[in-house]
């Protein structure tokens, strides 16, 4: 029987950037996937002829730079394209735009209040620092606090520099912003329902907290601080879906004399006297690997496929307590023609973006307590938007493909699993939604796929359906994720690294988890990281 160098359970986006590294120093590397595809939630299908999906992750941004260059995904067909702004729809009718050029979004803020578009200056620019400290920390592994190894010791230091760099009121408005709701922190800028709404939807999608709930203020920072092309900040539609970018890293990874094999789902992982020694498939089949890498989360890790008894006992109570609850839906829908929305002015460019129909603060804290509930939001908070209108490789021509993420949407439905008839009720809820801002929209409506919790486990693996495995509160980022102690991809398995977004830096199509993870082994194995770039300042 073959044995691998390394065994990459999952071909999601992180497992296929980490398996590109680990196969360009040399090591032989196969890539397990239990679909018919790669990509986890990054991929594209075509689910009615002519139209192509973006089923799960549905927008580029977060997607490191340093590793597009790297492994040269250019080359491998990928291509970004970045669109224009968008706009948030009012009850009354009205609208607000918003516009990557810094002066025409502030001169639409002006047009709803002239104090909001001074603050805006200065939110910008307090949002700036904030990524300006945080993002060159998500291409670098999280230190060990408690760990007197010089390399921790100099990361810390390193750490300490960066937050040193700040003045004493920086500081404390650094620690302030870490732990505060998206809520309180646009209260001390912004006056205007519309405009919180606008920018407090960053702070929750694919997270289980309301806008009102503390630690949001950073999930806003970790959708802010993406960028297309060099431009910080933009986002972007991947030609032909985002199923492209990991179509692009398997092409990278297959070019070097990695192995790729689909319909491979893994059952257990091999361990003898403490330490990985490869998997067991579904139908029984052993694949031998002498290190064995997960790009599962944290809880599928090590609830499902590692033997308990492999495991501390304070590990495994740390495991089955963190964090992980789903809070998202997908709707991905074919229409024959491009939706009318009268809200907005004729060949207006915000249509070319996301568009949201909740517009105020209060607004998403109702449909976070249906969640709560044990429900999926009545009156939900939907980013919705159609890449057709940039990218018309994804429809037939004059049709359009549109995609709705939706929250709030519970794992449960009130305690009980989801049914056929739950997720088409959902469904409803949000076409009705959309169909009070555009008339006509479900006489368009010619194909539809419906995603809950449910479907977004059961296809992609991802427990509870929670998208970035894993929220991104403050006692679960940086040396704190997924555990402390075991923040730098290692386990208490000797061999058995995780890649996934259970680690840091955290979710998103980022693929910094997978580079970062990749890096520790072959420190581990004692190769070099040359062909590694490091983080770039672009801020």
């Amino acid at each position: 029987m073959k044995r691998y160098d390394v065994v990459m359970i999952g071909g999601g986006h992180n497992g296929l950037v980490a398996a590109c590294y680990l196969q360009r120093a040399g090591l032989d590397v196969v890539v397990l996937e239990k679909n018919d595809w790669v990509g986890g939630a990054a991929t594209s299908r075509e689910m009615t002829p002519g139209f192509t999906y973006s089923n799960c992750s549905y927008v580029c941004s977060l997607f490191r730079p340093e590793i597009m260059r790297d492994l040269e995904l250019p080359k491998h067909g990928l291509q970004v394209i970045s669109y224009e702004g968008g706009a948030v729809f009012t009850r009354d009718g009205d609208y607000l735009a918003s516009y990557r050029d810094h002066d025409s979004h502030r001169r639409e803020f002006a047009r709803w209040s002239k104090r909001d578009a001074e603050a805006y200056d200065r939110y910008a620019r307090d949002v700036t620092k904030q990524c300006r400290f945080i993002q060159p920390l998500l291409m670098r592994t999280a230190p060990d606090p408690f760990s007197f190894r010089p390399r921790d010791i100099s990361e810390l230091l390193y750490l300490a520099k960066k937050f040193g760099e700040f003045t004493p009121s920086e500081m404390a408005q650094t620690l302030r912003f870490w732990t505060m709701s998206i809520s309180d922190f646009l209260n001390e800028y912004f006056e205007t329902d519309v405009i919180k709404a606008s920018l407090a939807l960053s702070g929750i999608i694919g997270t289980a907290l309301g806008p009102m709930s503390p630690g949001t203020a950073y999930v806003l920072l970790h959708h802010y601080m993406g960028e297309v092309d060099g431009s910080v900040g933009a986002w972007g539609y991947a030609r032909g879906g985002m199923g492209a970018i990991s179509k692009a890293l398997a092409s990278s990874f297959q070019a070097w004399g990695g192995t790729i094999r689909i319909g491979a789902d893994v059952e257990k992982v091999l361990t003898r006297n403490g330490e990985a020694t490869g998997v067991v498939l579904c139908g029984g089949e052993e694949v031998a690997g002498k290190l064995v890498v997960s790009n599962a989360d944290v809880k599928r890790t090590f609830l499902k496929l590692v033997d308990q008894h492999d495991l501390p006992a304070a590990f495994l109570h740390r495991v089955k307590h963190f964090k992980m609850r789903g809070s998202s839906g997908k709707l991905n829908i074919a229409l024959d023609s491009l939706p009318d929305f009268p809200a907005l002015p004729a060949g207006s460019s915000c249509i070319r973006g996301d568009l949201h129909f909740t517009d105020s603060v209060e607004r998403m804290e109702r449909a976070y307590d249906d969640w709560k509930a044990g429900r999926w939001s009545a009156d939900p908070f939907v980013d919705m938007m159609i890449p057709t209108q940039l990218d018309p490789t994804m429809a037939p021509p004059g049709k359009h493909f549109m995609s709705c993420f939706v929250q709030y949407c519970p794992p449960k439905v009130e305690g009980l699993d989801w049914t056929d008839a739950d997720r088409d009720a959902f469904a409803k809820t949000v076409v009705s939604q959309i169909a009070g801002y555009s008339p006509g929209f479900r006489e368009r409506i010619v194909h539809m796929e419906v995603r809950t919790p449910r479907e977004i486990e059961e296809e992609v693996g991802l427990t509870e359906g929670n998208i970035f495995q894993g929220e991104l509160t403050f006692d679960q980022l940086l040396f704190n994720r997924p555990i402390p102690g075991y923040a730098q991809h290692r386990s208490p398995v000797r061999g058995l690294y995780l890649c996934g977004s259970s680690t840091h830096p955290g979710g998103g199509v980022m693929g910094a988890p997978g580079r970062n993870a990749a890096a520790e082994i072959l420190r581990d194995l004692r190769l070099g990281t040359k062909h590694m770039s490091p983080a770039h300042d672009v801020i």
